[in-house]
């Protein structure tokens, strides 16, 4: 499953660095202890305009380790996290609940 990354009010180039470093590091590792790669050759980033909903975006995010079965609640998730809000914090903004319902 492609993994998610929403990010405000940074550069995009700090994002392509964070990125290529983040790949290269993680995917030296995961290549010496497995002996195959870990990462697509490329990654797929949109940066939001200011009259797009991003908590709509966020909800989406947040939802797809849900949909693809790996959770059955974002909480579960241990991937989810932010530096600015907790996990609480994020799904109370995206109306997420327990059960699914909006």
């Amino acid at each position: 499953m492609p993994i998610c990354w929403v990010e405000t009010g940074s550069e995009r180039a700090d994002i392509l660095q964070f990125v290529h470093r983040a790949k290269q590091r993680s995917g030296f590792e995961f290549a010496k202890r497995y002996r195959t790669r870990l990462w697509q050759p490329s990654f797929n980033d949109r940066v939001l305009r200011d009259d797009e909903a991003s908590l709509s975006v966020a909800r989406h995010t947040i939802e797809k380790p849900v949909g693809a079965g790996l959770v059955d609640s974002p909480h579960d998730y241990p991937f989810l996290g932010s530096t600015l809000y907790s996990i609480g914090e994020i799904l109370e903004a995206v109306c997420w609940q327990r059960n699914g319902s909006r």
